[in-house]
C-alpha cells in the first residue's frame, strides 16, 4: 500500500524550502505527497521579497480535501505565519483521527526575513505544540520558543525539556548554530525517556537553504511509512547530511540542498553520523 504524507507550509519559488523541498523529499523516500499551503512567497537563494499568507478558509480547506480522501500516514507543519493561520491548521487537525504530526517551528529565512509573525509564537505553543508528534527546532527558534539562551549541550538539553513540557511528545533540538564544537550535534528527548544524540562533521558550505524543512519532510517521510521514531529520525539525519554534502552550487546566495543525493548513493553504507548517548 502507498504510504501518504501531508506538508502543510508556504512555498518556496526558489525550489529550495517549503512546499517544494517537502514534496522533493516525500517522492525521494518513496512516499506519496500532499500539501495545504499556507503563503505564497516570491523568494530565491539570496532572500524572501514577498510573502503573501493565504486566507485561513482555503487553508482549512485544502487540509480537509486531503484527509477526507486520503489515508495519511504523517504530516507536517512548516511556515505557518500567522496566529489565525496556526488556530486554523490545530482545530482542522483535531477534527480528524489522529496521525503523527512533525513540527519544523518555523521562524526565520537563511537571509534573516521573518516567516512568523511574533503574535503567533504564544499560538504555536498553545495550540499546536500540544499536538506534535516530534518538534524540530533548530537552537534560535527554540531560544525563541523558550526564552533561554542556548550555547552548550546542557542548555540544549535544558531547552528540550521545556518543549517537553509544553506538551509534545518528543524533540529534536538541531545543534548546527551551535560554535562550541566541530560538530552538527542534535539532540533527541521524548516523553518517553527516549535519549540520543547524533553528531555529524560539519560541511564547508553555503549551500544550506531549507535544510530544515527537507529534515522534517524525511522524518514525516518515514512515520508516514510507519517507521518507528527513532529509525525515522536517524534516517532523516542520513538525507539531510547528504544532500548538504552532495551540493548543488547553484544559485548566488544560500543555495539548496541536493535531495537527491541519498537516492544517488543507493545502499552506500552509512558512516556520516554517529550516534551517541543511546537509551
Amino acid at each position: 500500500m502507498t504510504s501518504v504524507a501531508l506538508t502543510i507550509a508556504g512555498s518556496d519559488s526558489g525550489g529550495g524550502a517549503g512546499i517544494q523541498a517537502d514534496l522533493k523529499t516525500f517522492q525521494e523516500l518513496g512516499t506519496f505527497g500532499t500539501s495545504a499551503l499556507t503563503a505564497v512567497t516570491a523568494q530565491n537563494t539570496l532572500g524572501v521579497h514577498a510573502v503573501q499568507p493565504i486566507e485561513t478558509d482555503i487553508v482549512i480547506a485544502q487540509i480537509e480535501a486531503v484527509l477526507n480522501d486520503f489515508t495519511v500516514g504523517a504530516a507536517k507543519t512548516g511556515m505557518l505565519f500567522s496566529a489565525e493561520i496556526i488556530e486554523a491548521v490545530a482545530a482542522t487537525l483535531n477534527r480528524h483521527e489522529r496521525i503523527p504530526l512533525v513540527i519544523d517551528p518555523v521562524m526565520i529565512a537563511k537571509g534573516g526575513a521573518s516567516l512568523l509573525q511574533e503574535t503567533a509564537i504564544a499560538a504555536l505553543k498553545e495550540c499546536l505544540i500540544p499536538s506534535a508528534a516530534l518538534l524540530t527546532p533548530n537552537i534560535p527558534e527554540a531560544e525563541v520558543l523558550t526564552g533561554m539562551k542556548i550555547v552548550s549541550m546542557k542548555d540544549m538539553e535544558n531547552a528540550a525539556n521545556q518543549l517537553l513540557r509544553m506538551g509534545a511528545g518528543a524533540v529534536l533540538l538541531k545543534g548546527g548554530h551551535r560554535t562550541d564544537t566541530p560538530y552538527a550535534e542534535d539532540l533527541f528527548m521524548s516523553m518517553a525517556g527516549d535519549y540520543f544524540l547524533m553528531k555529524s562533521k560539519r560541511i564547508d558550505t553555503k549551500d544550506t537553504h531549507g535544510t530544515g524543512c527537507t529534515f522534517a519532510a524525511a522524518i514525516t517521510a518515514e512515520l508516514a511509512k510507519r517507521v518507528p521514531m527513532r529509525e525515522a529520525v536517524v534516517t532523516a539525519k542520513h538525507f539531510i547530511h547528504v544532500a548538504i554534502e552532495d551540493g548543488l552550487s547553484i544559485g548566488n546566495g544560500h543555495g539548496p540542498t541536493n535531495h537527491a543525493a541519498f537516492r544517488n548513493r543507493g545502499n552506500a553504507e552509512r558512516k556520516d553520523v554517529e550516534l551517541i548517548g543511546k537509551r
